[in-house]
């Protein structure tokens, strides 16, 4: 299944890794590769996440890092449309 991206996600996870970089370019490399594993995963099986309060969104913890991947399935896509850390309080729709 195709995996789509948001502009927001997309701002996310390079602000994420930014930050990382700047005080570890290593951690960023490890974080980096993590994501990419776990994209692989939701591509694979797109109900490995959990479902969230928000119909049709599923959510993947980075484990173990502290990072969460939001994302829904449709009939032909997964789209990846929010990342961000766990401590972070979730935006308000």
């Amino acid at each position: 299944m195709k995996l789509r991206y948001t502009r927001t996600a997309l701002r996310q996870i390079d602000s994420t890794l930014d930050y990382i970089a700047s005080r570890s370019p290593q951690g960023a490399r490890s974080v980096n590769k993590r994501i990419i594993t776990a994209f692989a995963l939701i591509q694979e099986y797109p109900q490995a996440g959990q479902m969230t309060s928000r119909d049709g969104y599923r959510r993947l913890v980075l484990t173990p890092y502290p990072y969460v991947i939001f994302y829904r399935v449709t009939a032909d896509e997964i789209v990846i449309s929010r990342f961000r850390h766990a401590a972070q309080r979730p935006a308000s729709s």
